[in-house]
């Protein structure tokens, strides 16, 4: 199956709203093996609408649109598809009803009342999230057309809760994907390490990309999810057996919600002393339900005199090492440590860019250092290659840090060369 997206709304080409509702489809259409082949924006006027809807309909197999549902003049996006598809609007009782329980009212007004107003002969899709109700039907030469409410919070849980199921049905066979999550190797090494299982067709293996980290995609196709999990096993047992260590999860979330899961399990502790992230750290460890548990304190030492007020870093070390060097992340990451009373302690310093660098310390380098009272293992990150910017350089070294907790929670080598 061949599908297209069309996402509506003037906000969208104006770049007043940026278009998540592109995303958030793909990725549900990549989920059940459907060929995503065209994607568009197109604004808040039908005859523009109604072209593209025409031109998709004719060369695609399945159709979503997005956004335009709503109560507004502007809201065009089920008159012009419904029309350009061969089908008549009807009132949909249910839909009416609902929406009048909605605002807790006997009646509403007609323009509330348009949101009720669906192709005939249409599979309604609830909006559990909001007023306007989505819908499926089929184009008078076969082709599927899906209508979605634009608002994330009201598309995603639709799309998940009805959508999905829906396309479903249709289908002989299933798709199961998994997601083997690396850190420490780059994209193209990890390719390179998997060339063979590239070449796979069922089931298929596929990198991807991720800022500062990257990820591998087991897909299967079989006739049940059981079979399609069996397919994919043996292709994940052997990228984890080429990757070891540099493997941190399948189909696990963020590095960060790892940390804290098995800090959690592990009855363990953390503290953090940024520098250079500015907090970055710790705003990710806190971002995590659960990190009140296991997370104790941050402490943002930009300057180096909070450096030694808060986190007992000797001067003399300040002075003859700078406070970008090995030695002041150690003693950055030990003092947190006594004064938080965790059970580890993460030190960052360093040149985040764009200025600040030299040639002896250039832009992007950074260290970081973990403690446990007994031992402290220092990372030392350099740029290699052109400098990246200043956000790239905070997010990886705060991924950094928190594979280097990853790294010893599981008992392996904190530091990799």
């Amino acid at each position: 199956m061949n599908a297209e997206i069309i996402s509506v709304g003037t906000e969208l080409l104006l770049g007043q709203v940026v278009n998540t509702d592109t995303a958030i489809v793909a990725q549900a259409l990549s989920g059940l093996g459907i060929n995503l082949w065209y994607s568009a924006v197109v604004g808040d006027n039908a005859q523009r609408l109604k072209s593209a809807v025409e031109a998709a309909i004719a060369r695609s197999d399945l159709l979503i649109m997005t956004g335009g549902l709503g109560p507004t003049a502007d809201d065009l996006t089920k008159e012009t598809t419904a029309a350009a598809a061969g089908k008549k609007l009807v009132l949909h009782q249910e839909s009416l009803e609902r929406i009048r329980t909605y605002f807790n009212e006997k009646t509403v007004s007609k323009y509330q009342e348009k949101q009720a107003w669906l192709p005939e002969g249409c599979t309604v899709l609830q909006n559990d999230n909001g007023t306007a109700p989505g819908c499926a039907f089929q184009a008078e030469n076969g082709c599927t057309v899906m209508m979605f409410p634009g608002p994330p919070s009201e598309l995603e849980p639709m799309l998940q809760n009805y959508g999905v199921p829906y396309l479903k049905r249709g289908q002989e066979s299933v798709i199961v994907s998994h997601n083997i999550h690396i850190y420490g190797r780059g994209e193209a090494p990890v390719a390179q390490m998997m060339d063979d299982l590239l070449q796979g067709e069922n089931p298929t293996l596929a990198p991807y990309a991720k800022e500062g980290e990257c990820y591998l995609r087991v897909t299967a196709k079989a006739k049940n999810e059981e079979q399609a999990n069996e397919m994919c096993a043996p292709v994940i047992a052997e990228v984890k057996k080429r990757l070891g260590e540099f493997v941190y999860g399948v189909d696990v979330g963020t590095l960060e919600q790892l940390v804290v899961e098995e800090l959690a399990k592990q009855g363990k502790t953390l503290a953090a002393a940024e520098s250079c992230t500015g907090g970055l750290l710790s705003k990710r460890i806190t971002d995590v339900p659960g990190s009140s548990a296991v997370f104790q304190m941050g402490c943002v030492t930009y300057a180096n005199e909070a450096k030694e007020a808060l986190l007992d870093v000797p001067g003399e070390t300040l002075r003859e090492y700078g406070a970008v060097s090995e030695e002041t992340a150690r003693a950055m990451a030990e003092g947190i440590l006594r004064r938080s009373g965790a059970h580890l302690g993460l030190g960052i310093t360093g040149i985040a860019g764009p200025g600040g660098g030299t040639e002896a310390k250039p832009v992007g380098l950074i260290y970081i250092a973990l403690s446990d009272g007994k031992n402290t293992w220092v990372t030392e990150r350099r740029p290699l290659g052109r400098t990246k910017n200043r956000a790239w350089h905070r997010h990886c070294a705060a991924s950094q840090a928190l594979d280097m907790v990853r790294r010893y929670l599981a008992g392996l080598p904190v530091t990799v060369k």
